[in-house]
């Protein structure tokens, strides 16, 4: 159980104790709650008096259903206009959000969810609330950079406060479960992309203390609630924080480290719920970015990647905020841009493959290409059984991209496999415009993909096994949020849109047979 607190306190959930840590002035606490069999209501008390705050915690039965819910991109903004109209009638409009419609849904005798996947850009470092704009307003000077932006740890502290503090969406949290990998706007748009945008950033003279301060917020806000009790330990700075001290200094030095050591953090987690198993990987802060040798994740955190796939699960599920499977003309452009800043054209056109790269956001899985293979290899070998006993499906689950749409994988030259899907779905609540939707549809698109293929072929690109085809009907752009149903070996992916009436079912398939 994750508290915020304003004063250093003892903080009490069913008799687990828990003395706060202090960050900066800042004061949290991670209860560790077990021993738990049946669905039980908690009051959290701070210093031995109640609170009033508490919720319920609902333990996953083994044998018993599963639900799992994600999604991406939420920007949080007032429930009424300008703010719920669309991006191109207002400037300010995201229209409505989805996980308050999925809390009000729960509220009203919704079933819960037993895990609610947040899959990148929790926060939008690089575009605040209306409530963090004016916290930051009233305490800096926004005409020198970083401006509007988050600048430091109190300014991201704010802004996770008005993020999870809407009163129709903290009781949700407090009793459904989450997960949560970070994506580029909770530290800045582009984030990582290319090596040449990582020397620029480093260049200014705010850059730094945005980056760490971002690192130490995520530390706190996202990763430690991410594991289970027996892998805390092995978390830099935990046994200081479990001792109720102020690891300030300690936390900075170990977010500046992750910043400029690739193998310094490894961000990515699992979660085994029953006999399903969720391999989380971190597709952001762990990226090789040298030209001719880039990487999603180092080779350290990759193998541990590999040895999580391994075992007997019902499932099992990759979660990225990165789509594996790209609209099909997207991918390949993808992967030609990579060959050409690598230098298949040249070391003119290197330079500029790589400002086109930023430009247009290339940096998906298809832009790092060799783990990407390597991800089609493993997935391939958990559907075949050959790291363990045949799954009923292998799931990616993505998010980033501000629309949702299903794929099926197919491998060329494989023998009987498993199922292997990609879904995605995106976003919670930060709408594309009209123009953005048509280039998604481009990227979609078999003419453009044919001409796409072609490029890539000019670049020395060979084809992969792993292709696909989209199987839901064309991108969905609403602001949305998929659900996973698995009962034993059977599996279901539903995804609902939502307007001011709530949450409304746009798609659904099954993807392992039987029913749920």
């Amino acid at each position: 159980m994750w508290v915020r607190t304003d004063a250093p306190s003892r903080v009490e959930v069913l008799g687990h104790e828990q003395p706060t840590f202090t960050v900066e002035g800042h004061h949290f606490a991670l209860v560790c709650v077990q021993g738990l069999s049946e669905p039980t209501p908690y009051e959290v008390l701070l210093d031995g008096e109640p609170t009033g705050r508490g919720g319920t915690i609902r333990p996953v039965r083994e044998d018993a259903p599963l639900r799992i819910c994600f999604g991406s991109c939420r920007r949080v903004a007032p429930h009424h206009p300008p703010y719920t109209l669309r991006p191109d009638e207002d400037g300010r409009g995201c229209e409505w959000d989805a996980l308050r419609a999925l809390a009000l849904d729960v509220r009203a005798g919704g079933r819960p969810p037993d895990l609610f996947l947040h899959l990148g850009d929790q926060v939008y470092a690089d575009d605040v609330d209306p409530a963090t704009l004016a916290f930051i307003r009233a305490r800096r000077d926004t005409s020198v950079a970083p401006g509007e932006e988050i600048a430091d740890f109190a300014e991201y502290c704010e802004l996770y406060r008005n993020s999870w503090s809407d009163p129709d969406v903290a009781p949700f949290l407090a009793s459904v479960p989450g997960a949560m990998i970070f994506d580029d706007h909770d530290v800045h748009d582009d984030w990582n992309t290319s090596a040449t945008w990582v020397e620029r950033m480093r260049a200014t003279d705010w850059w730094d203390r945005r980056v760490v301060s971002a690192f130490m917020s995520y530390w706190v806000h996202q990763h430690i609630g991410n594991l289970a009790p027996g892998d805390l330990g092995e978390v830099p700075l935990w046994a200081e924080a479990r001792a109720g001290e102020d690891i300030t200094d300690g936390l900075r030095e170990f977010a500046y480290n992750a910043d400029r050591e690739v193998a310094g953090a490894r961000w990515s987690f699992h979660r085994d719920l029953g006999r399903t198993r969720i391999v989380v990987m971190d597709s952001r802060a762990g990226r090789v970015l040298t030209p001719g040798r880039r990487r999603m994740l180092d080779d350290t955190e990759w193998r541990w990647v590999e040895d999580m796939s391994q075992g007997e699960h019902d499932h099992l599920i990759y979660a990225s905020t990165l789509p594996v499977m790209l609209g099909p003309a997207l991918h390949m452009i993808e992967t030609w841009n990579e060959a050409v800043c690598d230098g298949a054209w040249g070391s003119l056109m290197a330079r500029l493959g790589e400002r086109v790269r930023e430009a247009v956001d290339l940096e998906h899985w298809a832009a790092f290409r060799d783990s990407f293979i390597a991800l089609e290899e493993l997935m391939l070998a958990v559907a075949e059984g050959r790291l363990g006993g045949r799954p009923a499906s292998v799931i990616a689950l993505g998010g980033d991209v501000h629309h949702a749409y299903l794929a099926r994988g197919v491998f060329e030259g494989a023998g009987e496999h498993a199922p292997v899907w990609q879904a995605v779905c995106s976003p919670m609540r930060n709408p594309l415009s009209r123009r953005e939707q048509r280039a998604i549809r481009l990227g979609m698109s078999r003419r453009v993909a044919a001409v796409a293929r072609a490029l890539a072929r000019s670049a020395g690109v060979k084809p992969t096994r792993l292709g696909w085809e989209i199987v839901s009907p064309g991108p969905m752009f609403d602001n949305q949020v998929a659900t996973l149903d698995l009962d034993g070996r059977a599996a279901r992916i539903r995804i609902e849109t939502v307007d001011e009436r709530g949450l409304h079912e746009s798609y659904a398939q099954g993807l392992a047979p039987g029913p749920v």
